[in-house]
This record gives C-alpha cells, sequence and structure tokens, in this order.
C-alpha cells in the first residue's frame, strides 16, 4: 500500500482532510441517502438545497417512520463514529487498490473515495455472483463499511484463480480501461 496515504489515512483528524459541504461553495444542493453508508434499516433519505437563500430540507414521498430512524442511526453513530468508519472505508479501498494492481489487474481510486474501478471480469457469471456494477471495460467495487478485509481478499483470490483460466490459452486478454481511469491505471498490454 502506498505508505504516504496509508499514514495520511491513519492519521486523519477531525477537518483536516475532508472538504466542508456548505452553500458557500458553488453547488446548488446536497443529498443523503440514508439506507446506503449511513445504515439505517429501510430506505429513506434527505436533499437539502438552497432555494432563494434560504436552506431548505425536502424529505422523501416515502414511510414516514424514515425520517425517525434516519435521526436515531445519525445520533446513535455520532460525528465520531461515522468519521471511524470513513477512515475504515479509505483504509480498505485503498488496500483493495492497491492488491488489484499487484495482482496485474489495472484500477485506480481517487483520493477520500471507496469506490475502486478496475477491469470488468470476463465472466458474466462471475459478475452476477458479486454483483459488481459494469460499464463497457470497467467494473467497480464500492467498500462500504460492511466490507471486510476478508471479503476484499476472498473477491481478489477468486478473481485472480479466474483470470487465469480466462487468459491461459490467450483467447482473451484483459481489458483496456485507460479511456476510463486514464494510462497509468490500465495494465493492459498495450499500457503495461
Amino acid at each position: 500500500m502506498n505508505k504516504n496515504k496509508t499514514t495520511l489515512l491513519m492519521e486523519w483528524k477531525e477537518d483536516e482532510m475532508a472538504p466542508k459541504v456548505t452553500f458557500k461553495k458553488p453547488i446548488g444542493s446536497v443529498s443523503v441517502s440514508g439506507h446506503k453508508f449511513v445504515g439505517c434499516p429501510m430506505p429513506c433519505g434527505m436533499w437539502n438545497t438552497l432555494l432563494l437563500g434560504m436552506r431548505l430540507s425536502i424529505m422523501g414521498s416515502r414511510n414516514g417512520h424514515a425520517p425517525i430512524f434516519l435521526w436515531y442511526t445519525l445520533n446513535r453513530k455520532g460525528y465520531r463514529g461515522f468519521q471511524k468508519e470513513v477512515q475504515k472505508c479509505l483504509r480498505n479501498a485503498y488496500y483493495f487498490k492497491d492488491r488489484l494492481i499487484e495482482a496485474g489487474i489495472g484500477a485506480m481510486l481517487n483520493e477520500l473515495s471507496s469506490t475502486v474501478v478496475f477491469e470488468r471480469p470476463h465472466d458474466e457469471e462471475f459478475i452476477r455472483k458479486w454483483q459488481l456494477a459494469c460499464k463497457g471495460n470497467i467494473a467497480h467495487v464500492v467498500v462500504m463499511p460492511n466490507v471486510t478485509i476478508e471479503k476484499l481478499d476472498d473477491f481478489l483470490n477468486e478473481l485472480v484463480q479466474k483470470r487465469a483460466t480466462w487468459f491461459e490459452d490467450g483467447t482473451f486478454q484483459p481489458y483496456c480501461i485507460a479511456s476510463d481511469v486514464g494510462e497509468n491505471s490500465c495494465l493492459c498490454a498495450q499500457h503495461k
């Protein structure tokens, strides 16, 4: 793993890395899905927008209990709890990206993101099994709080085994992902 990034993530302190989201910046709205990273037990979300100089929160038209669960989850975990979860997700995402590259699989990860983009697997059954979101030659994994190093290792080990069979007779080659993630992140024959 890149020691600078690892050290930075391990020493991350409040307000040092992540930019604050405010309406002083050139944004018009912020939306939060409470059932994804936040971990609410039911689909819920919030949309906060600046309208005519006033900040407004507009709730969705889903279950009326959802805002209560969102409030409860936010209060239960608290700022420090979410901070720890974010740190864990970022560490695990960097770990996963680095392991993919070590295995010869083109991959990239934007700073302060937990979404790792990599070469699309050549087997649709493998894609379905791991429920990968794919587009063209790329796939991605969103490293959430429930995604452990062990799960990432299991995925990677299976992917490496499958790739060995996909590429053994020369029929298939790793996809070129340079147009999606840049030449520096692509490990196809042309960009190695």
